[in-house]
């Protein structure tokens, strides 16, 4: 706790504290650069047999964290359970609510330039969580922790570098979720921009810091938050906010409208319908597996 109180005060709050995410630019290219190096490093471990039977570092590594494969196979996807690796992995694109923060900043802001952006982060994106999740998942199966680095031996120097790593890259990427969350916070309270002042901005930065702080201090099952956080905001963020708006931006051209976009207003109902399920079940599964 005491770390965490460190952290947040000296790095997070001056970072939070910036106006725009154009001066964040060099802090996020910083944790990209620590994500890479995680993924490379779980690469190195899993393709050298580290922690595979008789490997080197096998025999510091706690029995529960040891690796353990069943013989479910693929057939593991049709389980309810699946559906929290799902909700899980809604959170790794539950920023994207920047978007249109990052377009109008964006240095010669057009929309080919725009999608340029937008493929080429996302497809690298995709690349850095299946390497990590796939290799992870495949060096220790059902023993996988929450937070995959748990597992490795903490003599394991190069493992080591990577939990700095990863810590690094939470830290310099976690203004950008923050902005976003202060952002909205205001537009709910229909604060116009006019008077959104430094000093305003300032006050709620330190308040929601500290709440979002307090909240950390007590909620320390990281894959409890990830599966929870990813069933509620994320598939509301992916699959329930987007086809909402489209549907009413459909309903609202009326006669206008083309027949293609009310065949896609339909299948969005489809989309949103999908969410909710995934959402709920999701939910579910994650309190099921949790002892209070």
């Amino acid at each position: 706790s005491n770390a965490m109180m460190g952290v947040t005060g000296l790095i997070l709050l001056p970072l939070c504290l910036l106006k725009n995410l154009s001066s964040l630019a060099p802090f996020s290219l910083v944790g990209i650069i620590g994500m890479m190096y995680t993924a490379v490093a779980i690469g190195i471990r899993y393709f050298g047999g580290a922690y595979a039977v008789g490997g080197k570092f096998l025999p510091d590594v706690a029995a529960s964290m040891q690796p353990a494969f069943g013989t479910v196979g693929a057939a593991g996807v049709l389980s309810p359970n699946s559906l929290i690796l799902v909700c899980m992995l809604s959170t790794a694109y539950i920023a994207h609510f920047n978007a249109p923060k990052f377009y109008v900043e964006l240095k010669n802001n057009t929309v080919s330039r725009f999608n340029k952006v937008t493929k080429y982060s996302f497809g690298i994106s995709v690349a850095i969580y299946a390497a990590i999740s796939g290799m992870g998942f495949l060096t220790f199966g059902s023993a996988s922790d929450g937070l995959i680095l748990n597992n490795y031996s903490n003599k394991d120097i190069l493992m080591t570098l990577s939990r700095f790593a990863v810590a690094v890259s939470i830290v310099f990427s976690y203004p950008l979720c923050f902005m976003g969350t202060r952002d909205s916070f205001l537009d709910v309270l229909k604060v116009p921009m006019e008077k959104r002042t430094d000093s305003l901005l300032n006050t709620v930065t330190v308040s929601t810091l500290a709440i979002v702080t307090a909240m950390a201090l007590k909620l320390t099952d990281l894959s409890f938050v990830a599966s929870l956080s990813g069933a509620t905001f994320g598939t509301a963020l992916i699959f329930l906010f987007p086809t909402v708006m489209f549907r009413k931006a459909v309903a609202q051209l009326g006669d206008k409208a083309s027949p293609s976009l009310k065949r896609e207003r339909f299948l969005s109902g489809i989309i949103a319908f999908l969410g909710i399920a995934i959402g709920g079940i999701g939910t579910y599964m994650t309190f099921a597996g949790v002892e209070f």
